[in-house]
């Protein structure tokens, strides 16, 4: 069967690439179009966008640091340049987070959570997080299989209109020992073809001081077993046929080796755990539209990861515990959309995934999982009101080589979503949506050797969304005003969670749960223009979120807020630019939380109130070369995400660019 599949998948490539080179469709001259816009006006879906322009204004260094300012967001930060770094959106967890990258999606089915602080910023052009998923009908079947989906698009080839090639360096250096050098080349191949090659090397020992909790003083200690040591190499190669008609192939490997800093209790910081990964994958992408107005999709990946976790100082017979997996994903997708008319347009979606984990755990049950999604939508346009509605079904069927497979599973999950504008001329915009989705329990929660449970139910979450946005332009000091608000309400039933079992090293997975969760985000983006080529940028966010545990009226969690979930998170951006310099202030505030589902005193994690500046320059020389400083946590706060993960007090970070 294994063989069958690389075979069938190895012939994608191939056709692909074939019937690519034989486009014969017409060759329409590009126009270039420069405009100052504001942003658009969302429709369908909520959703927020941040390009590669607004990294250094917001100081990220990664996915993780990118995202933190958008509303809804709730970021897991184990603390460090390396610690783990999960996202959860609207209090539905990290597993109900889809992450698409060139619109094939990064999949983990041993754990299904990704980690964000693994992606570089370097070769990104923009994130883009959805709540539901995107409006687009020619993505594949599983881009609707996520409550919500976090997009990011890698920056293409783009070459003068007399260069051949693009070369970039750029190198950045700071606190906690930090090395990270980066080389990005764009060469030109013919009139269709260009290839983009880049690699990024951090390194890092992580070492930084914090605050020890629990005796009342101000004494510092140092965080250690936080070192890094990744090396990621992209290769990528583009077809161009017409303006539309494209076929990308991409590369991708990373070799990491990185410290695990254990909890802090008291004064008991140490932890000697390590982590090495190395992580391979192969995707190709072909889009055609033919003249009948037919549009195809056809997207393959192979992905191949082995994980290795080393914690040399564990109690039992062996004297360490040395965990190793390999994990194996094929995956094809093709998709087809056709309008019947001038406002309604059809769209079918079919993937197929493999995936098989091997491990060198003692009695194993090595699972094997066969997953089929197919997808049916229609939207429907007409001159104020826009509908769309999709169904989505799943189908997983999962082999083992010891004991019992999970029960096979087929699910149906509908969605529907409208977006209504009463005046032409106003950028005003009503929406809703409703969407009934489903996480499937991952390998380690059904045979994970201590904890695993085989009989486990998908954990099922029914999202319901109402919201407004408005965006106005100014012929005056004011450039424009955008305004988005959202109430939701999402209900979490059958939830997966991990309760101890006969003592504290020995837990159980569980479908025991009902969560009721009721929010509200609000976002405000605004620019004014001061003189000639300055201007004052002000974006803010805030997001209310009420999610308690509704499972058992006589249990003493009932109506309380679940695990790490703040109430009320805020965060600005502030910044000027004046001609080739920008000076940005970042905030983020964040209210108190508990790290247990019952709220007692004990159980509090206090709120956190961070802040950041960067300052950017730009020099026009023949070789422009950017230059940029970032002081992150500005006040030196003591915070942590996680309780006892303590997070950096005050760091620098440097980086210089230069475009050759």
């Amino acid at each position: 069967m294994e063989k069958r599949i690389l075979i069938t998948l190895f012939g994608f490539f191939v056709g692909a690439c074939s019937y690519a080179q034989n486009d014969t469709s017409r060759t329409l001259q590009e126009v270039n179009v420069r405009a100052s816009l504001p942003p658009p006006v969302q429709s369908f879906l909520p959703s927020q966008t941040i390009s590669s322009t607004d990294f250094k204004r917001t100081a990220s260094y990664n996915v993780a640091d990118a995202i933190r300012n958008f509303s809804g967001v709730n970021i897991k930060d184990y603390g460090g340049i390396g610690g783990l770094k999960t996202v959860s959106v609207r209090s539905l967890g990290a597993n109900h987070t889809g992450v698409q990258l060139d619109g094939l999606q990064v999949a983990d089915a041993q754990n299904g959570q990704i980690d964000l602080g693994k992606i570089n910023l370097e070769n990104v052009a923009s994130i883009t997080l959805y709540n539901g998923h995107s409006d687009d009908l020619l993505q594949p079947a599983r881009a609707y299989a996520s409550a919500s989906m976090l997009v990011i698009k890698s920056i293409a080839p783009d070459f003068g209109p007399k260069k051949s090639y693009r070369l970039r360096l750029g190198y950045k250096t700071g606190s906690f020992g930090l090395t990270n050098p980066t080389i990005s080349w764009q060469q030109k191949i013919s009139k269709r073809w260009s290839m983009n090659l880049s690699s990024n090397w951090q390194k890092a020992h992580g070492r930084y001081k914090y605050q020890v909790e629990g005796d009342g003083s101000d004494t510092l200690a140092i965080r250690r077993n936080a070192q890094l040591n990744t090396l990621q190499t992209d290769a990528s190669l583009y077809w161009k046929g017409t303006d539309s008609n494209q076929l990308q192939f991409r590369i991708n490997y990373t070799n990491s080796s990185r410290g695990l800093p254990g909890a802090v209790v008291y004064y008991n910081p140490y932890s000697n755990q390590h982590l090495w990964n190395k992580d391979l994958f192969l995707q190709s992408s072909y889009k055609h539209h033919f003249r009948s107005k037919l549009s195809l999709l056809i997207n393959g990946k192979f992905s191949h990861n082995r994980l290795r976790y080393l914690d040399p100082d564990y109690l039992n017979q062996a004297g360490e515990l040395d965990q190793r997996f390999r994990q194996i994903e094929l995956y094809e997708s093709v998709s087809v959309s056709y309008p019947l008319s001038s406002v309604w347009e059809v769209a079918i979606a079919s993937d197929m995934a493999y995936n098989k984990l091997n491990t060198n755990l003692y009695n194993y049950a090595y699972p094997t999982r066969f997953t089929f999604l197919n997808a049916l939508t229609n939207k429907i346009k007409f001159q104020k009101l826009i509908v769309q509605a999709n169904l989505l079904n799943t189908s997983i069927q999962e082999r083992v080589e010891a004991g019992t497979a999970s029960p096979s599973k087929s699910i149906w999950s509908p969605a529907i979503s409208l977006s209504y504008s009463p005046i032409e001329q106003e950028q005003l915009q009503f929406r809703a949506f409703y969407k009934d989705i489903f996480r499937y329990p991952t390998f380690n929660d059904l045979y994970y050797t201590r904890s695993g449970r085989r009989d486990l139910k998908p954990e099922y979450a029914s999202q319901y969304n109402a919201g407004i946005t408005y965006t106005k332009s100014f012929d005056s000091a004011v450039d424009f005003v955008s305004i988005t608000a959202d109430a939701y309400y999402n209900k979490v039933k059958d939830k997966i969670i991990a309760i101890p079992n006969k003592d504290l090293f020995t837990w159980t997975m569980m479908n025991l749960g009902i969560v009721d969760i009721r929010g509200l985000d609000v976002g405000l983006k605004t620019k004014w223009k001061l003189t000639q080529g300055s201007d004052l940028s002000l974006t803010g966010n805030y997001t209310y979120q009420k999610a308690v545990d509704i499972t058992d009226p006589a249990s003493s969690v009932y109506l309380q807020q679940i695990p790490y979930t703040p109430e009320h998170t805020l965060s600005v951006n502030a910044g000027l630019s004046f001609g080739q310099t920008g000076i940005f202030y970042n905030h983020i505030l964040s209210s108190s939380r508990y790290y247990l589902s019952e709220n007692l005193p004990e159980y509090y994690v206090p709120g956190f109130s961070v802040s950041d500046l960067s300052l950017n320059h730009q020099l026009q020389t023949k070789f422009p070369i950017g230059i940029s400083a970032e002081l992150n946590n500005l006040f030196n706060q003591s915070y942590a995400f996680i309780r006892s993960f303590p997070m950096p007090g005050r760091s620098l970070r440097f980086s210089i660019q230069i475009t050759i």
